[in-house]
């Protein structure tokens, strides 16, 4: 090439040696695009004379996290992982069994008495006072709703309330080994990923703009209803009518438990990396909606009555394979910010986007403000 011949321009975004298997699969996804932090930089930037930063990207995904992140857009799938590893890990249901076996037997013959002695006193209960006040339950002993049932609802709100106090005969007796059982579980699950406690590092703030949540107020509602004792009440109290309806009360109720739930599932997770109040907190808004869905799911499996005591220690085992994921992205990000690059965990958790500035391009970063560019500037690189 002739020294007269023009410079090719420089590209909208570099990344270190773009054909090493690391940063080999890229894939344009241009609607992730549309909402990213790196589009809205390269947009900023665009305006700015000389730096030749175009509104062009696309999704980078290294081949060592494909599989981590499509079952990190799908949190549910953790609680079906769970299940299938407690049925089928020897190294799991195995201890978990042995822990539990005699709490199990001695609940069960206590709430098998009292299930046949109580059985038709309760169901005679539910006809006289509950299904006979169809203007407070909206029901009535021939349907649900206008909807006619293939068997005798009275028969069914007195097995279902049954079954959960049953349940909770089974929870007394197993209340301390089960929650080692618990404890055990999470600890194997993390050692089967070959992760020793080194593994959990220091927190790593993901976005370029971390969400603040605000401190509640002390009028708040959701202060108050996310108490113990408001949980209790709403559980016990207010949706005790749903429980009639089949199905609708678990459904309702795994829905108010599903955020408390997943934070609770998650707790060794931030104990591991020594997470604050306020980290845990910004770190649970990023993820909202994944901790909402997660924690549907379990609290769903949580409710059914019985079984869902056995789904307790399979949430445990599902929760620590999303940390194991969530950590790894940790990783990633930390990684690749030691490196300079600009990398935005909003836009990643969506697909992935990583944007490394040129020299030129840092030191003009370095001058703009984050209300400029989205960025603050300590992600700028060194």
């Amino acid at each position: 090439m002739s020294d007269s011949d023009p410079s090719p321009p420089p590209p909208p975004y570099e990344v270190d040696n773009p054909t090493s298997s690391t940063f080999a699969h890229t894939t344009p996804v241009e609607a992730l695009n549309e909402s990213s932090s790196v589009r809205r930089i390269n947009q900023k930037l665009a305006n700015v004379d000389g730096l030749g930063i175009s509104e062009d990207g696309k999704v980078v995904i290294p081949p060592t996290l494909e599989r981590a992140y499509s079952r990190l857009l799908f949190p549910p799938s953790y609680v079906v992982v769970g299940v299938y590893r407690l049925c089928t890990d020897k190294s799991l249901y195995v201890p978990a069994w042995k822990k539990c076996k005699h709490g199990v037997v001695r609940g069960g013959v206590v709430g098998t008495i009292w299930a046949l002695f109580t059985f038709n006193i309760q169901r005679k209960f539910i006809e006289l006072f509950l299904i006979h006040s169809p203007r407070v339950t909206g029901l009535s002993e021939e349907t649900v709703f206008g909807y006619r049932m293939p068997f005798s609802l009275p028969t069914y709100a007195a097995v279902f309330f049954l079954s959960s106090q049953v349940t909770a005969i089974l929870t007394f007796f197993l209340s301390r080994n089960i929650r080692i059982a618990r404890e055990r579980v999470w600890e194997q699950t993390v050692a089967s990923r070959g992760k020793g406690k080194d593994f959990w590092q220091p927190y790593t703030e993901e976005w370029l703009r971390p969400p603040q949540p605000n401190p509640k107020p002390f009028w708040s509602l959701d202060r108050w209803f996310g108490s113990f004792i408001a949980r209790m009440i709403v559980r016990r109290v207010l949706l005790a009518p749903l429980n009639f309806v089949p199905f609708v009360g678990i459904f309702i109720s795994a829905w108010f438990k599903a955020l408390g739930t997943a934070t609770y599932l998650h707790k060794p997770y931030f104990s591991a990396k020594k997470m604050t109040h306020e980290q845990c907190a910004i770190f649970v808004e990023e993820r909202k909606w994944e901790y909402r869905s997660f924690g549907f799911a379990a609290a769903l499996l949580e409710s059914i009555p019985l079984v869902g005591l056995v789904f307790t220690i399979s949430n445990r085992i599902g929760a620590a394979m999303w940390a194991h994921d969530l950590e790894k992205n940790q990783h990633y990000i930390a990684s690749e910010r030691a490196k300079g690059h600009v990398i935005d965990g909003q836009s990643l958790a969506r697909g992935g986007a990583l944007f490394t500035p040129t020299e030129k391009q840092r030191k003009h970063l370095e001058g703009i403000s984050m209300t400029d560019v989205d960025i603050p500037g300590d992600y700028v690189g060194s």
